[in-house]
């Protein structure tokens, strides 16, 4: 069985989030801070090492003024 995160599906979420963050103008370092992570954790999401769960889309989506519904299919 695939893990959902090497998944079609998952990476065109992480690519929406990358838009997110960019069109937002946000740094991963600025949204890290925010989500009160190190940047490291940005980084690791948005090369897909390492999951999102639902709690932290919806501080994604806040931080990036996005519906949750933006970043999927």
């Amino acid at each position: 069985m695939v893990k959902s995160i090497h998944t079609k599906e998952y990476a065109y979420f992480v690519e929406r989030l990358i838009r997110a963050r960019q069109e937002a103008g946000l740094t991963q370092v600025q949204v890290a801070k925010k989500l009160k992570r190190p940047q490291s954790h940005v980084s690791n999401v948005e090369s897909r090492q390492q999951r999102v769960d639902i709690v932290e889309l919806k501080a994604f989506a806040k931080i990036y003024n996005k519906d949750i519904n933006y970043f999927i299919r």
